[in-house]
């Protein structure tokens, strides 16, 4: 089969606006990430995918490309990954991170994969470092840190060294392709629960199905203000993965106590503001920050708890009740300073 695939079958497909089989973008992905593949032809296929449309399907077959050529490593714990695709172009503090901190702090362990900025001024592992976290454990060691503290961070550039290959044309095309989306489903660890915020709705919904296909339990939301978060600006849809099916949510942050804020009071900055604000809102500083931090790690305790038969509102009220208690009582804050310690002391 794969020996009938070629460059030109594959660009023709696309620019008919044909969706590609599994196998087809299978073989594209294996000769991308071998190295084998002139640029030009991978901007090609990416945009080409991109003008079309991504279907679940050739999301799920590049993600697997992805994974195939990743590094491995074995964590024995069950986790959750609580992370945004980024590309909001909104630039607030690291949510996402301290979301995983504070669900690690309330019994959820989390196995983050994360990356370097680049389309904000932080990414999670800029903001990591600046914190005191040592991003150059030896792959062991990182996998002993679930154990140790309840978190780990999964350094993409360090599990996904194939992406190399791809870097360079990403960057020059400047237009968003499928692999802006592809890291929150290519964790190398492989959770069954993923929190994940996506800032394109029609993506969040492709995505949901990919999570929905593996059979693994994920919510995927999206701010109604665009961000790659559960929002605290106003509305924000949740899709929660079942049994292979998705549903649909309307979330309302007003529902469960909440007052609404401005993107502005979600404002970030460089990674030493940004990890000032990590510190201040684990110690339990109130406002907007601390509001959407407990929202999107609520999210993240949900995904990791099983479905118990419960309305997906009393779960979440719940998991909220639970990571506000992780502020309250300390137990984020625990968390980090573990985490530091341990990757300290490898």
């Amino acid at each position: 089969m794969a020996s009938s695939i070629s460059w030109k079958y594959l660009l023709n497909q696309l620019v008919a606006q044909q969706d590609l089989t599994q196998d087809e973008v299978s073989w594209a992905m294996d000769e991308i990430m071998t190295g084998s593949t002139p640029e030009a032809i991978i901007g090609a296929f990416l945009v080409g995918l991109h003008v079309k449309g991504e279907t679940p399907l050739e999301l799920a077959a590049l993600a697997q490309g992805m994974l195939d050529k990743a590094e491995s490593i074995e964590v024995t714990q069950d986790a959750v990954d609580i992370v945004g695709t980024g590309g909001d172009q909104q630039n607030t503090v690291n949510i996402s991170t301290m979301a995983s901190l504070v669900a690690a702090g309330a019994g959820a362990p989390v196995i983050k994969h994360g990356n370097r900025a680049s389309t904000s001024s932080s990414g999670s592992a800029d903001v990591l470092a600046e914190l005191g976290i040592n991003l150059n454990m030896n792959i062991k060691d990182v996998a002993g840190s679930v154990a140790a503290t309840g978190i780990t961070f999964l350094f993409a550039q360090v599990f996904h060294p194939s992406m190399r290959h791809v870097a360079p044309v990403r960057k020059s095309l400047g237009v968003p392709t499928a692999f802006n989306y592809l890291g929150p489903m290519t964790n190398p660890a492989k959770v069954r629960a993923s929190a994940i915020g996506v800032a394109d709705g029609d993506m969040a919904e492709k995505i949901a199905h990919v999570f929905a296909s593996r059979g693994d339990h994920a919510l995927i939301f999206r701010g109604s203000d665009g961000l790659d978060e559960i929002t605290i600006t106003g509305p924000s849809v949740i899709w929660e993965t079942h049994d292979g099916g998705v549903t649909r949510e309307d979330f309302a942050p007003e529902n469960h106590g909440f007052t609404l804020a401005s993107i502005e009071d979600l404002r970030g900055g460089d990674a030493t503001h940004n990890a000032q604000v990590v510190r201040e809102t684990l110690q339990g500083s109130e406002g907007p920050i601390l509001d959407a931090v407990l929202l999107n790690a609520a999210a993240g305790i949900v995904a990791y708890r099983p479905q118990d038969g419960r309305s997906f509102e009393e779960r979440y009220a719940q998991a909220l009740k639970d990571a506000r208690e992780s502020v309250t009582k300390g137990k984020a804050v625990k968390v980090l300073n573990d985490w530091i310690a341990y990757s300290q002391a490898h």
